[in-house]
């Protein structure tokens, strides 16, 4: 998905200046997060937006708020928006989620969140901002989505399984919980290399399911075809 731009059903995102393109971790969040009737969607680190206008199309009586550090990605993202059939909708925030405004309560927050800590850095600074942990600490995600969260309002985040533990014990610190976790794998013999949870302050029973992408012979697995569908041509 490294091209300069990339064409959905719904919608069409430009990405020649956006360091991270659209990954299969976008499209899986996108897929995946959902809330009750959420009325208001906050996208914290849009990148080229994706996953905001997925969301969009997903709940059409939603408004959805994305917040995009970087200058260029910023500007990308608003251009798709803009040009999407939800751009009356849709906005977007520049600047830290450590500066944005806690004034408004959101009932699905979604994240894909830079995970890598201060090392084995790259030569691109912009591809660094968006990977690394420097700009964005696991704390500073938590302490900001408990402040913009509603009451009856979920967070779902994608990460690697460390990661996620890690994140899991600090959001309970903050009064958040697993609900939904999706263990992702490539292919069946493959161990897991993702997972997507849904976070809520409700402390309930968690439910688990795996998703496997790939076939053995790594064509797309049923289950991945049907999350595409709504989304991608050709599915």
């Amino acid at each position: 998905m490294g091209n300069s731009w990339f064409q959905f059903q719904q919608f069409r995102v430009n990405q020649d200046r956006c360091a991270m393109k659209i990954s299969t971790d976008a499209v899986l969040l996108g897929s995946l997060a959902k809330a009750e009737y959420p009325t208001k969607i906050l996208d914290i680190g849009t990148g080229t937006g994706v996953i905001a206008l997925m969301l969009a199309q997903r709940f059409p009586d939603a408004t959805v708020r994305a917040v995009e550090l970087d200058e260029d990605a910023a500007n990308q993202s608003l251009e798709n928006f803009q040009e999407s059939p939800f751009s009356k909708r849709m906005s977007l925030f520049q600047g830290r989620i450590q500066d944005f405004p806690a004034e408004e309560k959101y009932e699905l927050i979604v994240s894909n969140p830079p995970f890598f800590p201060d090392h084995l850095k790259s030569h691109d600074a912009k591809r660094n901002k968006a990977l690394h942990t420097d700009e964005l600490s696991f704390e500073e995600l938590i302490g900001k989505v408990s402040a913009l969260l509603s009451p009856s309002g979920t967070f779902w985040v994608i990460l690697p399984p460390r990661q996620m533990r890690d994140l899991e014990l600090l959001a309970l610190k903050s009064g958040l919980f697993i609900f939904q976790k999706t263990k992702v794998q490539d292919i069946a013999t493959k161990p897991i290399y993702r997972e997507v949870c849904g976070f809520t302050s409700s402390n309930q029973d968690k439910k688990s399911e795996t998703l496997i992408l790939k076939n053995e012979d790594l064509s797309y697995s049923g289950s991945y075809s049907a999350l595409l569908s709504e989304f991608l041509l050709g599915y």
